[in-house]
């Protein structure tokens, strides 16, 4: 719905945080196509953060944690598994980020 506004976001950033739940494995599928967007329209030198968000429910994670750190591995990326509900790992995210 919102992709078309998408480039107006990144367009000179310094940085992107891509956002996937744990708990919905569709979501890692989208988050792989808005990491393609970025890398083909984006800044050449953008880093790339890969937040897996509700961490707090880890019990009906459909995401392993492997899956995520082998793929922003491979576009290197940073990876961090957060809660936005219990603020757990934001600021590590945004340490990692500014590394």
């Amino acid at each position: 719905q919102f992709h078309s506004l998408a480039p107006m976001y990144y367009r000179g950033s310094a940085a992107a945080v891509i956002v996937y739940d744990i708990t919905k494995q569709d979501s890692f599928h989208t988050l792989k196509k808005w990491v393609k967007e970025l890398k083909e329209h984006g800044p050449e030198n953008i880093v790339m953060a890969i937040a897996g968000n509700k961490c707090d429910l880890s019990d009906i994670r459909e995401v392993p944690m492997k899956d995520a750190k082998e793929y922003a591995e491979s576009i290197g990326a940073i990876v961090v598994e957060t809660s936005a509900k219990n603020a757990v790992n934001i600021e590590e995210l945004f340490q990692g980020i500014s590394k």
